[in-house]
């Protein structure tokens, strides 16, 4: 548990660099910085993914053989989340620009990488 939440502080620590960063790249394109939802997406996206690993991890501890369809059940519960609270407002003009795809997909990518290095450390260690 202790290990679950070191993660979780480097995720924020590292969504934190990467908001800033990602920030930094939309001011130097001259481009709005927290008009597409940045926030909320860095947000939710940080969250998901602190449900996702515990309760991976919460299936990891039962020796569950169900982990990996836990793990996809997660990712879909991120894509329903996208759909119902990111969706509506960036296809509002019926248009998704690039920006509004990008204001999403940095932070989900960024989680995902992570999850997956960090669960597949944990899948690695498991005894059988």
């Amino acid at each position: 548990m202790v290990q679950s939440f070191k993660f979780l502080a480097i995720l924020a620590g590292i969504l934190i660099a990467v908001f800033f960063i990602h920030l930094g790249v939309l001011t130097y394109l001259n481009l709005p910085l927290f008009e597409n939802k940045i926030l909320l997406s860095y947000i939710v996206n940080f969250i998901l993914a602190g449900i996702i690993l515990f309760v991976m991890q919460r299936a990891l501890n039962k020796k569950s053989s169900q982990a990996g369809f836990i793990f996809m059940a997660g990712s879909g519960l991120k894509f329903i989340v996208f759909f119902v609270v990111f969706y509506p407002f960036y296809n509002a003009d019926d248009n998704m620009q690039t920006i509004e795809f990008v204001t999403f997909f940095v932070p989900y990518a960024v989680c995902l990488a992570l999850e997956v290095g960090y669960l597949s450390k944990q899948l690695n260690n498991q005894v059988y």
